[in-house]
């Protein structure tokens, strides 16, 4: 089990990102995704702390590392930061 394993919820602390209101990210071992919703849903694999967007959103790479609550991360395109966020666990995998 990886430490990021779970469902987390996401929340937008700085930069470019949209109110981040309903987005969770779902994570199981090196697989994961994104969800808006209960509908909608965009792939990433998992590279250490590193999330990483598949295409079409190639390029798009969420880097996290732990903080008191769970984890800060700032999300990258092509290696620059564009918005910081946090993960808050909703449910983590046994």
């Amino acid at each position: 089990m990886s430490e990021l394993d779970g469902r987390w919820d996401v929340k937008r602390t700085g930069g470019l990102l949209p109110p981040l209101v309903g987005v969770r990210k779902h994570i199981n071992g090196g697989r994961g995704e994104t969800r808006i919703g209960s509908v909608f849903g965009v792939p990433f694999r998992v590279v250490g702390r590193e999330l990483h967007y598949v295409r079409p959103l190639a390029g798009f790479v969420d880097i996290v590392e732990p903080d008191d609550e769970g984890f800060a991360g700032r999300a990258t395109f092509l290696g620059r930061t564009f918005g910081r966020f946090v993960l808050r666990p909703t449910q983590r995998s046994p």
